[in-house]
């Protein structure tokens, strides 16, 4: 009789890593918020990366509804002042900047 190998386990065979777990639940649902208000700066702000960039559900976990009435809130609040568009430049550093080309 033949040997039986043991199967090798495959990479979507096992369990557990970085992906699993349970999904975030909406924010928005969980309190049982119906629209997303653009004047809430401070909620708002948690959708926002450093970057002045609106996250994505799968980062913030907000369900789709949800996720659409937040980007337009962002983007209501950023044409009336509330938030900025991009955030404020990092100090310049000696390493990063470029160098004038017009010099000789």
């Amino acid at each position: 009789m033949a040997k039986q190998r043991s199967r090798p386990t495959r990479r979507r065979d096992r369990k557990g890593g970085p992906g699993s777990g349970r999904r975030k639940s909406c924010p928005y649902c969980r309190d049982k918020v119906e629209f997303v208000d653009y004047k809430d700066i401070a909620t708002l702000r948690k959708f926002i990366s450093e970057r002045g960039k609106i996250r994505s559900r799968r980062i913030t976990g907000a369900c789709r509804r949800h996720q659409n009435q937040i980007a337009t809130a962002v983007k209501r609040a950023r044409e009336l002042a509330l938030l900025p568009y991009a955030a404020e430049p990092a100090s310049e550093s000696v390493g990063g900047r470029r160098r004038d080309r017009d010099r000789d």
